[in-house]
């Protein structure tokens, strides 16, 4: 694959080149699906950063309001992550792994836990994966939902890359067998920040050591209503984003075995998004403008585009009807047209979206910024900080 331009991934964070070797300048473009992404290179830089957050969430009976937030408000903080900024100008990728535990129809052997997603930086299968949450009662084991994602996940050995838990629940932290301290001293040994969400009143997340639990591996606790009403601010630029997505969605070419239906995800995801609210659609359309919606395993435009294919490799049941038939001239000119057209659509959404960030901006309350979105990110961006990183 070429060495030029860094992937955006879901993307955020990575250390600057001081003792150690953050925000590496040699950072190589690579498949996130491969080892690569771990690598130490030949000269003792990593092969690239990676900033790696599973989200845990509890799925019991009164977690509905949780889940409601984490799926209007995941294009927010997707958004956000678009402004970080390595020392050097770079931008990292990441990568989300999802969790749900405390739910009665998992399985008690499993302690009621379910990896629902490995890391993954695929926005789509991230959105699909939230809107397939339901909530039923059960019993939460924070200390082995932690251990148990410490275990299944790979969160490699590159020292640059950041990783960190966002555990988010209302029960008390230290139920279950496996006591949170034993956890909690094996994430730090393996290098990954766990920080604590107290779904409720602060002062009783403190009394059931919820900041007990952040504590221990230095990241950071906070506490939200989670029930809270998710607002959105209407804007003028809104349809016109809408409008510029459908025309988006027509510049991607599938191919291959995923690609009929990851473009039925892609447009179910755009549907999930609307159903909630028209401002998150607005969000996921951002999302989609912006160097972290790469689809290199079935879309053909940033297949190419990333060096992932060679037209001449693809065997013509995996091309799409519009191609078979056509020369590799003609495919390549065809899929230029579509690059050429989705970059311009593309810059009109983001050019939009700055009309509307500032409209947003004039008219926006005090505190009315969502709950679980402000909470991951305040703890994102203090805990980058302290590896360098800057948000444009």
């Amino acid at each position: 694959m070429k060495n030029v331009k860094q992937l955006l991934g879901l993307g955020l964070l990575a250390f600057t080149v001081t003792t150690a070797y953050g925000c590496d300048p040699k950072s190589q473009r690579t498949n996130s699906k491969t080892l690569v992404a771990q690598a130490i290179a030949d000269d003792g830089a990593p092969a690239n950063n990676t900033v790696k957050i599973a989200l845990l969430l509890d799925t019991s009976n009164s977690m509905d309001g949780l889940i409601n937030q984490a799926k209007a408000q995941l294009w927010d903080i997707v958004n956000q992550f678009t402004h970080a900024q390595c020392s050097n100008k770079t931008r990292p990728k990441l990568q989300i792994a999802l969790y749900q535990y405390g739910n009665d129809e998992l399985s008690s052997r499993e302690g009621y836990i379910q990896q629902v997603l490995g890391f993954s930086d695929d926005l789509d299968e991230i959105s699909e994966k939230l809107f397939s949450l339901t909530t039923n009662g059960g019993e939460e084991y924070c200390g082995t939902v932690i251990q148990t994602s410490l275990k299944q996940l790979d969160w490699g050995r590159n020292p640059d890359n950041l990783k960190m838990i966002f555990i988010a629940g209302n029960e008390p932290f230290d139920q279950g067998k496996l006591h949170y301290k034993d956890a909690l001293a094996n994430a730090k040994e393996k290098d990954v920040v766990v920080n604590t969400i107290f779904c409720g009143n602060y002062q009783q997340g403190v009394q059931t050591n919820w900041k007990n639990g952040a504590i221990l591996s230095g990241g950071e606790y906070m506490a939200i209503d989670h029930n809270r009403q998710v607002v959105h601010i209407d804007t003028p630029y809104d349809k016109l984003i809408i409008e510029l997505n459908s025309k988006l969605n027509k510049t991607y070419v599938s191919y291959g075995a995923l690609g009929a239906a990851k473009g039925r995800q892609q447009l179910k995801q755009d549907t999930n998004a609307y159903e909630l609210a028209e401002g998150v659609a607005v969000k996921r359309a951002v999302s989609k403008s912006s160097g972290l919606y790469s689809n290199t395993d079935w879309d053909l435009v940033d297949a190419l585009d990333e060096e992932v294919v060679e037209i001449s490799e693809i065997a013509v049941d995996d091309l799409p009807d519009e191609l078979k038939g056509k020369s590799t001239a003609e495919i390549a000119v065809y899929i230029e047209t579509k690059k050429t057209e989705r970059h311009k659509i593309q810059k009109e959404i983001q050019l939009l979206n700055a009309e509307r960030e500032a409209h947003i901006a004039k008219n926006q309350k005090e505190g009315s910024v969502g709950e679980l979105e402000n909470a991951m990110l305040q703890a994102i961006k203090k805990q980058a900080a302290k590896k360098n990183y800057t948000w444009k």
